[in-house]
């Protein structure tokens, strides 16, 4: 599909309305410059004195909106891009008949959006309208945000008050095999052990230099997540050696509110693992199935049986872990509602406290994206079906959303919920999601974000993302992030 804007002129209009047209028409092409062949022609004009935006899809389709000046050339294009973006979505939800129930957003983190407007002093009623009218957001999206944001603050009720604390991420890059679907760093640990150790030398540097800088700053951790790859694919004994480099080298450890860690794949758990997470007092784990059916396992390269899943769930909970997480997937190619209703059916059986119910996205250097033609998909309406039954399973069985978001080339435009039963929430999650406080990334892949305590500008850094680079360049990393932090914390 090649869509020509006209009226146009600044190509910063492009890559908004290219993801916007992403939602409606699978290799969409939006060029502001002439193309003869192009299949939709949609006409703007931008009226700079009335601050108005019009659109014309042929004859018969037209629409019309207005913005505001804003306080300065930024701001008054912010403006300005929200109210082309209108304008092209209704045209092509009047074209197509296809309703977009997020509206014009197709950033990551919807509820962040409901959280300003809030702390900025609005009533929900007012936020809603704005929602609503602004951003063309379905009624019950914009529930679906308020009821989470509820339940955030509710679990978190210092939210907005985090900004002088911090948030440790720590990436191992291993797993047992690369999932076809898999954008993380994560690579194959079979044969690699010099590299591992090689790697976990590295990570233990960051974590004594950056422990160092945070005690001699007063600087308090909220919760430190285990992610990757697949954190429990390292060895027992060096599971041992990282917690204890955790606790000798990070502040106050009695005060951090909660330390995650990813037990992803099951063929990667052993008593001997689950004995080391106890004598920490890690008791909050994820093991996830994804599916439970045996073929969509195989075909996506997941090399563990359903049965291995169970039985390592049952395993967990025997030997103490008492906060444990799922994660399932929706549109797995070859399932559909059927197959899905029958993992949502063996999930009852185990009843973990928190679940993840992602929505199958074709990130764009996964296997998965670069076969799609292997991978049979389930339709958009199918897809819908499937989120819509998560939502009534996850309500009957008393588990409440609590974080929510979204991924480019998602399908069916839909969304990645968190649910948890009452008091087990993951505070990371909500904390990674809101950006309420600055995320210290450490270890192969980790990005870290560090929010500016007092004006909340955001910057990144991340490490690299294959072992060897990080290996060779672990204290450049290091450094770097010290000198960010250092100027972030300047007055503390």
């Amino acid at each position: 599909m090649k869509i020509y804007i006209r009226g146009l002129d600044d190509h910063r209009f492009q890559r908004p309305l290219e993801l916007l047209a992403q939602l409606f028409f699978e290799d969409c092409n939006v060029s502001l410059d002439e193309i003869e062949d192009a299949d939709l022609e949609i006409q703007f004009h931008l009226d700079e004195p009335k601050k108005a935006v019009s659109g014309e899809l042929g004859k018969d389709i037209q629409s019309t909106t207005t913005y505001v000046e804003g306080k300065d050339e930024k701001e008054s294009f912010k403006f300005k891009k929200k109210a082309v973006n209108f304008v092209f979505l209704t045209l092509l939800q009047d074209h197509t008949k296809i309703e977009q129930k997020w509206g014009i957003l197709t950033g990551i983190r919807p509820t962040k959006l409901l959280h300003t407007k809030l702390k900025n002093g609005m009533t929900k009623e007012m936020a809603h309208n704005e929602l609503r009218n602004d951003y063309l957001i379905h009624e019950e999206k914009i529930q679906l945000m308020q009821s989470i944001v509820d339940r955030q603050l509710k679990v978190i009720p210092d939210l907005y008050n985090l900004e002088n604390e911090v948030s440790i991420y720590i990436g191992i890059p291993y797993c047992p095999t690369k999932c076809a679907y898999c954008t993380f760093p994560a690579y194959a640990i079979q044969g690699k052990q010099g590299a591992v150790d090689s790697f976990l030398y590295g990570l233990h540097y960051e974590m004594e230099k950056v422990g160092e800088f945070l005690k001699e700053r007063g600087i308090n951790i909220t919760t430190i997540y285990y992610g990757g790859g697949t954190p429990t694919s390292i060895t027992a004994e060096e599971m041992d050696l990282l917690y204890a480099k955790m606790h000798e080298s990070f502040p106050n450890m009695k005060n951090v509110r909660e330390i995650t860690v990813e037990a992803g794949r099951p063929d990667t758990i052993t008593p001997e693992k689950l004995d080391v997470l106890n004598k920490w007092n890690i008791d909050r784990i994820s093991i996830n199935p994804q599916s439970y059916i045996q073929e969509t396992l195989k075909a996506i390269g997941r090399h563990h049986t359903v049965d291995e899943t169970i039985t390592k769930f049952h395993l967990a909970r025997e030997m103490g872990m008492n906060n444990i997480n799922m994660d399932l997937i929706i549109g797995l190619p070859g399932e559909g509602l059927k197959e899905f209703q029958y993992t949502l059916d063996e999930t009852k059986e185990l009843m973990p406290e928190s679940l993840t119910v992602h929505t199958l996205s074709f990130k764009r250097a996964s296997e998965m994206t670069q076969n799609k033609q292997k991978y049979k998909v389930a339709d958009r309406e199918e897809v819908q079906q499937m989120m819509n039954e998560a939502t009534v399973w996850t309500e009957k069985h008393n588990y409440h959303p609590y974080y929510l978001y979204r991924q480019k080339n998602i399908l069916g435009n839909l969304e990645n919920i968190g649910y948890a039963v009452d008091g087990q929430e993951s505070l990371y999650n909500i904390l990674i999601m809101e950006e309420e406080q600055t995320i210290i990334g450490l270890g192969c892949g980790a990005s870290s974000k560090f929010v500016h305590p007092g004006t909340r500008q955001i910057t990144r850094f991340a490490n690299a993302k294959d072992p060897k680079s990080y290996n060779d360049g672990y204290e450049h990393y290091t450094n770097a992030k010290i000198k960010i932090l250092d100027e972030l914390f300047s007055k503390k």
